[in-house]
């Protein structure tokens, strides 16, 4: 029986508005190349992936300024290449620059706050596990998480990250539950599914946009409306 359900932050209950593939689209436009949102989105998934890896390595707050850009470097230009762009080192700069003033605003998904209201009423344990290594309080009072997630795991206040078992154990513990009676959703299938398996946690891939097909030994998802099937 599941008591607690426990989610991802970032590409899983939220996303940048605009999205960052739009934003992305607009910025190579400008600079006058021309490709759609649609064709950036699955290399910034790949890029996404690459830089969670690298921060569950070593987290970016551990990382020195001059460190941290080029790993922001890196992972620019592997966006560029899973576009079929090539990664010039000025056209990386370029964008870095011009990523570096924009006023970045998050936003729930559409079908975040619908399946949170139907998980409370059922009387489920709600909370969030996130790689953040800084202060979210103000952006996640904001968009009305707190009303649904009464307890907030982050790697900047328990000194570990996904997928290393101590900040899912850390998660069960506030809550109060056994691993088998937890449910983990997250949008990478090693950071979070693999992860939260590995402590005996049921590890659900949110795969909104159907990229992930050929994952079929986990849980995969394309709706937060779909997460209630698995409560059982």
């Amino acid at each position: 029986m599941i008591k607690a359900v426990f989610f991802d932050y970032y590409n899983t209950l939220v996303d940048y508005d605009p999205p960052r593939e739009e934003t992305q689209s607009k910025l190579l436009g400008e600079m006058g190349i021309k490709i759609t949102p649609k064709e950036l989105l699955r290399p910034i998934m790949v890029a996404d992936d690459f830089l969670s890896k690298e921060h569950s390595r070593l987290s970016l707050a551990k990382r020195s300024q001059e460190e941290t850009a080029a790993l922001y470097g890196r992972y620019h230009g592997m966006v560029l290449k899973e576009a079929g762009l090539e990664p010039k080192p000025e056209l990386i700069g370029n964008i870095l620059k011009k990523w570096l003033s924009i006023d970045l605003k998050m936003a729930l998904y559409k079908d975040v706050a619908p399946a949170l209201n139907s998980l409370k009423e059922r009387g489920l344990i709600l909370g969030l596990i996130s790689n953040v290594d800084r202060d979210i309080s103000a952006t996640y009072d904001e968009l009305g998480l707190a009303n649904w997630l009464k307890l907030k795991i982050i790697s900047k206040d328990v000194g570990f990250t996904k997928p290393h078992p101590e900040i899912f154990q850390a998660a069960l513990k506030k809550a109060g539950v056994k691993p088998a009676e937890a449910i983990y959703v997250g949008d990478q299938y090693e950071i979070d599914v693999i992860g939260a398996n590995g402590v005996g946690m049921r590890g659900i891939l949110i795969d909104r946009h159907g990229f992930f097909s050929d994952i079929t030994d986990a849980i995969r998802i394309r709706s937060f409306a779909e997460i209630s099937q698995h409560l059982d």
